[in-house]
This record gives structure tokens, sequence and C-alpha cells, in this order.
């Protein structure tokens, strides 16, 4: 139910890009998407993922730095806890770690190809680096499905960096 608002959006944007000859720019960035943060026909909805290589936490830098000078992003926008939005209330870090951390994991695993044994070892709590790389291996279909993205890392989502789409947790 929470993301039919998203796909409501994502259809009526959809259907202006059409109207108008614009291309809709989809919103998810590396850390969503690795974790399945994101709604396929909704925000996931776009001919270019512009931001789908950056980090949460680097979406975050980025933003800090244009508004350098002076405000151009609002910056209640950028020192709001981050949410969906999809019901009240609602924070990311209710069902996820801070993305500080998170963003570290999901760096060791995706562009270290680090394994789980690894990652644990560099001080992280074993059941959440887990739970992070079950959510990274779950969501491999929507970003089978995803725009095309600007790819700046070393390891972007898309040819080269694709999971089974039925692999049975072991």
């Amino acid at each position: 139910e929470e993301n039919i608002q998203a796909r409501i959006r994502g259809n009526l944007l959809m259907a202006y890009s059409n109207k108008h000859g614009h291309m809709v720019l989809s919103t998810g960035n590396k850390s969503e998407i690795s974790v399945g943060y994101c709604t396929l026909y909704g925000d996931m909805s776009g001919g270019l993922a512009v931001i789908a290589d950056l980090s949460k936490t680097q979406v975050f830098a980025m933003a800090k730095w244009i508004n350098r000078d002076h405000e151009i992003i609002p910056n209640a926008t950028i020192e709001k806890p981050p949410s969906a939005e999809l019901r009240a209330d609602q924070q990311d870090s209710d069902s996820l770690p801070e993305y500080d951390v998170l963003d570290e994991i999901l760096q060791a695993y995706i562009e270290d190809h680090l394994s789980e044994a690894e990652i644990i070892a560099q001080g992280f709590e074993a059941q959440l680096v887990r739970d992070v790389l079950i959510k990274v291996r779950n969501n491999e279909y929507k970003r089978q499905q995803m725009s095309l993205g600007l790819k700046v890392s070393k390891k972007a989502f898309g040819v080269g960096r694709r999971f089974p789409l039925a692999k049975k947790e072991s």
C-alpha cells in the first residue's frame, strides 16, 4: 500500500514526460538501489538515473557542496532525517542502519568485492552485515529493471555487476 503513491507519481511524471517530450530522471541513489529502497514504476521510473552510482552519504555531501556559497537546495531537505515518506513519521533508519554505516558495508561488498566474513572482520556487527547483504542480493530484480545510470565509481550497477535472480540463500 505504501508504494501506491510512488507509483501514481511515477505514472504522472511519465505521462507528462511523454506529452511534452521531456525525460524523467530517476531519483534513486546507490544506497537505496542496493537494498531495494526504491519503488519499481515509482521513483525508479525515468530514462536516466543520474545519482544511481552515488551513495546516500555522497549525495548529501554533494548537496552541501552545492550550497557552499548560498542556499540552492533547501537546507531543510538536507538536514531532515532520510525517509521514503510513504507513511507518517517514517524514517529510513527504522529498518536500515544509519547511512554512514550502510554505505561503508555497501562499499566493501559492491566496490571492494569483500566477502561477508571480510566485512565482519572490519568490525561490523555480523547480523547487520548479513541483513544488508541479503537485501542487496534480494533486490537484484529491481536493479535489472532500472534506468541506465551514470557511472562514477569503480563498480556501478548494470552490465558487469549482476547477481542471479533465482538463487536459494544458503
